[in-house]
């Protein structure tokens, strides 16, 4: 089954953005956009309306289906397609990534990510998605997608399965794109307990610490390069924690890409040190993709 490409909508300018990047995305990828805008029935008598739920039904309606005539309009060829559910924001967008290629959402700024992920629903969206979730900050032009501009996905671990998602997602763009895949992982000195005979003897082999990372490195990538013959790869090896060396590249990024580590806790959703830092750091568009 093929599945679209969803953009979130709620008419803001941070989801004008995440909706013209979908568009272009599906554009690129032969996909269909279907644009979601999840709402609640809320009588609003402090202001003297006190509308029933059809007539908000009919407002939100009114208000998807004019994006998909903007849309319609930009890419005559895109098939696109709206939905309105009435629901919980979090479950609803969830369940609306379960059945797409991704789910785009927008977020402000190039501070702290608010919008989506102030009150932690992209948090919990991000934790719950079985697809992957890309944010877009109000602002984003298709400009940033120009030549040179790579595509830059953070690989770790030390099995090659490690990651293999989040690399994936970055070759298939990269494909459709036309585009440089950079691919980095970062490593640090372990701490002096952490060695062992055994340990002592791979890094032996393997010539030291950072060649022993490139190496893991070549390993993650391989079949993708083999999948994927036509795109280019920079591998990209530093020391430094994950986070940092990520946003140490995100100026040559037209979109950056890194792998979910999610858990939940009794005080909430939590998606990973490396994915919350790009998130509120990054300037380009962030995909955020769960292990496969």
């Amino acid at each position: 089954m093929t599945r679209p490409i969803t953009a979130g909508f709620d008419g803001t300018e941070e989801s004008l953005a995440a909706l013209d990047w979908a568009a272009r995305e599906a554009v690129r990828r032969g996909l269909a956009l279907r644009i979601a805008q999840v709402w609640r029935f809320h009588p609003d008598e402090a202001l003297g309306v006190v509308a029933d739920r059809d007539a908000q039904a009919g407002w939100v309606g009114e208000a998807v289906a004019e994006a998909a005539r903007t849309v319609t309009a930009r890419h005559p060829g895109l098939t696109v397609t709206t939905d309105a559910p009435e629901g919980d924001t979090v479950e609803t967008l969830v369940a609306a990534a379960a059945d797409a290629e991704m789910l785009v959402l927008g977020s402000r700024g190039h501070g702290a990510v608010v919008g989506f992920l102030l009150g932690s629903v992209g948090q919990q969206v991000v934790v719950g998605a079985e697809r992957p979730v890309v944010f877009v900050r109000a602002g984003d032009e298709a400009s940033a997608e120009a030549a040179g501009r790579e595509i830059v996905v953070g690989q770790e671990g030390d099995d090659p399965q490690d990651g293999a998602a989040a690399l994936r997602f970055a070759f298939e763009t990269a494909a459709a794109r036309g585009a440089t895949v950079r691919a980095v992982r970062a490593w640090t000195l372990p701490p002096v307990f952490a060695y062992s005979p055994g340990s002592l003897k791979l890094l032996d082999e393997a010539g030291g610490l950072e060649p022993r990372e490139k190496q893991a490195l070549e390993t993650a990538l391989e079949p993708w390069r083999e999948q994927f013959p036509g795109v280019p790869v920079v591998e990209h090896v530093e020391m430094g924690s994950a986070g940092q060396v990520l946003l140490s590249v995100a100026a040559r990024a037209q979109l950056m890409v890194v792998g979910r580590r999610a858990r939940r806790t009794a005080v909430g959703a939590r998606i990973g040190s490396v994915a919350h830092g790009v998130l509120h750091h990054a300037g380009c568009p962030v995909a955020v993709v769960p292990p496969a």
